[in-house]
């Protein structure tokens, strides 16, 4: 890694360099139990927030009811799949192309989107697939990163209940030819903390930046965004992707509003994000790309931020599991109060990243 910060120096920043950053490692276990029925289990080995290891989570995965009787529904679950577990939510499609720890493979640059949505919560999804290309998804959580059963006091709740679901089309119309779109909710009523944008317990992957001087421990999620809809949130994301040949886009529209339960009235965030990629050689095994991301986000005060990053990237696959890639970044806060430490922030530089998945 090789970034600098800076900002308006009301609150001076941490002075960093380059180097190199702490190795991650990911431990999956996939196990098929029987017939049409597995179970995934992800444990972070080495990661810049837990050096040590650490379970991120899983699920029941359920394709075929053998189990009861063989055969039995095997018409309906041809096209239904049901998940179950303390696991990652299906919340947009940009979380498959987020680096989820050392799992950096399927993400053709180094850093996740500014606000990053991704949470694990106790819960159901239930997926049905049309022949036709058609898809949907519903599903249950308990609302919760932590789980406990723990209450502050006898009024107090264990936690909530969120609500998500997707509808999309995904078809490969010929070889060259790929398109998919989906749009996704994720809502709540009470939550004890909402953690949608702040539930990756891995870190960011731009070490060490645009954190104050004098903290005393790694701010691991600096120069992602959460706009701390604490207790009750509505978050919706549409996700366009298309593919010819080897030229590919992929956008992402976000639109979310919430609150804390000390706030009288919702506050709005607003993300965009677009990626276009070029891969090529024999096997498409090189690709250049760029990506722009902008934020613009509601503070308690009533006035408006906006974050802005861009990035072009490159990456070369010396096999189908092994990626070498490498990022030019560089994201600007504006806007930001006074006094802040976010006040004519900026950093930039170069990374990049060696990934090996199988």
């Amino acid at each position: 890694q090789a970034l600098s910060n800076e900002n308006s120096d009301a609150v001076p920043l941490q002075e960093i360099g380059a180097n190199f950053n702490l190795a991650t490692a990911n431990l999956d276990l996939d196990v098929a139990l029987a017939k049409g029925v597995r179970m995934h289990l992800r444990t972070y080995l080495s990661s810049r927030h837990h050096h040590e290891p650490y379970v991120k989570g899983g699920y029941f995965q359920v394709d075929a009811l053998d189990f009861i009787k063989e055969g039995f529904a095997d018409d309906l679950m041809k096209h239904v799949t049901i998940k179950i577990g303390h696991m990652e939510n299906n919340y947009g499609d940009a979380h498959f192309r987020r680096s989820d720890n050392a799992q950096a493979i399927y993400n053709p640059f180094v850093g996740n989107l500014i606000m990053d949505g991704f949470t694990t919560e106790v819960g159901g999804e239930v997926y049905y697939h049309a022949n036709n290309g058609f898809f949907g998804m519903v599903g249950l959580a308990n609302g919760k990163l932590n789980q406990s059963v723990t209450k502050a006091s006898e009024d107090d709740k264990t936690g909530g209940v969120s609500f998500l679901a997707k509808a999309g089309f995904d078809k490969q119309f010929s070889d060259d030819l790929r398109f998919r779109f989906t749009g996704s909710i994720y809502t709540t009523g009470y939550s004890g903390h909402v953690y949608l944008y702040s539930a990756d317990r891995a870190g960011a992957r731009y070490y060490s930046v645009m954190q104050d001087a004098a903290a005393t421990s790694d701010d691991f999620r600096a120069s992602r965004w959460d706009p701390n809809f604490s207790n009750k949130i509505t978050a919706i994301m549409f996700n366009p992707f298309l593919k010819y040949q080897g030229l590919e886009f992929f956008g992402t529209v976000e639109l979310t509003s919430g609150r804390a339960s000390s706030e009288a009235d919702n506050r709005k965030a607003t993300q965009l994000a677009g990626e276009l990629i070029y891969r090529f050689g024999n096997t498409e095994n090189i690709y250049v790309g760029a990506r722009y991301n902008t934020v613009k986000s509601e503070l308690t005060s009533g006035d408006d931020v906006n974050i802005n990053r861009f990035s072009l990237g490159a990456g070369w696959f010396l096999t189908k599991n092994i990626l070498m890639k490498a990022e030019y970044v560089t994201q600007s806060y504006k806007d930001f109060p006074a006094g802040s430490l976010l006040e004519d922030g900026k950093f930039n530089g170069l990374i990049a990243e060696a990934v090996i998945s199988f």
